[in-house]
């Protein structure tokens, strides 16, 4: 009887070590996906829809600034002539 105890026990203790490594490996496989994925992410440069419609907005002002700054250097060179 002791000793059928014994192997109980050491099939259930080789079980509850092959659960802690398959959780450890699943952990380990979860992070390096993750960090894949945030690889990816980074190196494409994506931006939110705020800042792309911050940005075009800038643009935008840019340029009427642009064209008005020109319309008032062309008025200065027709004077100037």
């Amino acid at each position: 009887m002791q000793t059928r105890n014994k192997i109980l026990d050491d099939i259930s203790q080789l079980m509850t070590n092959a659960m802690g490594v398959a959780q450890g490996a699943k952990d380990e496989a979860d992070i390096a996906l993750k960090g894949m994925i945030d690889r990816w992410l980074a190196d494409r440069d994506f931006v939110t829809r705020e800042e792309f419609d911050a940005v075009r907005a800038m643009a935008q002002k840019a340029r009427e600034e642009n064209e008005a700054l020109k319309a008032r250097l062309d008025a200065l060179e027709a004077a100037q002539k």
